[in-house]
């Protein structure tokens, strides 16, 4: 994938043109990049980054910012106005794929060891392309996974729901930074009514789980297939029996993984483990022995002996 999109300058003039207006409304309202990074909230250079154009914002990014700079709207419009992804290449053996995602009125995806490309942050995918490939073909293949999301984290998106394994939040891919950041913004798209992700524990190995990463895909006119990856290739399947089979597994799956706010509990405390580890990689024992010792307290707190308290008679007051 190394030819360029004839209309790759269009994108980024769109991108700088919301920067520049953004710029506008945040100097106009006194605020500093790291302030309106600490209001919304986000990292400073997120902010920077979208006023230089060099990263797509999401929608509810540009209507916080509304709020926050009292816009009337104006960067929500624009957002919804700016064709952020023109004319993306994706690779040949995966364009059959991004096609479908285009059309499909549900996805159910059972994803281990990284983090399904729908729900990745820019951060998060090129840490994962960045080893395999170098140079503008990075951001290209960014620009193009990011595309694919856009219909999904919009209003009345299809549906969509991610049951990972833990070894996805856990296997740190790019740094602990990136890992937080990828974090919150599960928990963030975690809220949306047509999205859920659920969390399958790594502590529970009796599981019948999916051999390897998949997605149950279903297009409008009722057609159904069964979707997997190896290695720079994809695989196809619409044989009934065989959709059923793990359409079974995966639902079983799914009722024994973790709840969609128990889920997000996990993901929270992993994502305040990331930030505590800021200077060094998080040790999955450091995290575990952070949780244990949550739950140490919790239970100390319950056991520990309750002293009545003194409720003054009426007429009386507190001393």
């Amino acid at each position: 994938m190394t030819r360029r999109n004839a209309e790759a300058g269009s994108a980024v003039s769109n991108a700088a043109l919301f920067g520049e207006v953004l710029r506008h409304f945040r100097e106009a309202a006194l605020f500093t990049q790291e302030g309106l990074a600490r209001e919304i909230p986000c990292d400073r250079s997120h902010v920077a980054r979208v006023e230089a154009g060099a990263r797509v914002p999401q929608d509810t990014f540009a209507k916080k910012c509304d709020e926050l700079l009292v816009t009337g709207g104006v960067l929500g419009r624009l957002w919804g106005r700016i064709d952020w992804y023109p004319q993306v290449e994706h690779p040949d053996w995966f364009r059959r794929r991004a096609e479908m995602d285009a059309v499909a009125v549900a996805v159910r995806a059972y994803q281990e060891r990284v983090i399904p490309g729908l729900l990745q942050t820019e951060d998060y995918a090129r840490a994962l392309f960045s080893p395999v490939t170098s140079g503008g073909e990075v951001e290209e293949r960014v620009r193009a996974r990011m595309s694919r999301q856009r219909r999904f984290l919009g209003a009345e998106g299809p549906l969509y729901v991610a049951v990972l394994d833990e070894s996805c939040l856990r296997n740190v891919v790019g740094s602990p930074s990136v890992m937080r950041d990828q974090c919150a913004h599960l928990l963030t798209v975690g809220r949306r009514p047509n999205i859920r992700i659920q969390v399958v524990r790594a502590d529970r190995p009796g599981l019948d789980r999916p051999n390897a990463s998949m997605s149950l895909i279903r297009l409008p006119d009722g057609h159904e297939w069964v979707y997997s990856e190896s290695l720079d290739r994809g695989h196809f399947n619409d044989d009934p029996a065989t959709y059923a089979r793990h359409s079974q597994t995966y639902d079983v799956l799914r009722a024994d993984a973790l709840s969609a706010p128990e889920s997000a509990a996990l993901v929270s405390e992993l994502m305040e483990g990331y930030g505590h580890h800021g200077q060094g990689q998080p040790e999955r024992g450091d995290v575990d022995q952070e949780q244990l010792q949550r739950i140490q307290r919790r239970r100390l707190h319950r056991n520990s002996p309750r002293y009545p308290r003194h409720r003054p008679r009426p007429g009386q007051q507190e001393p």
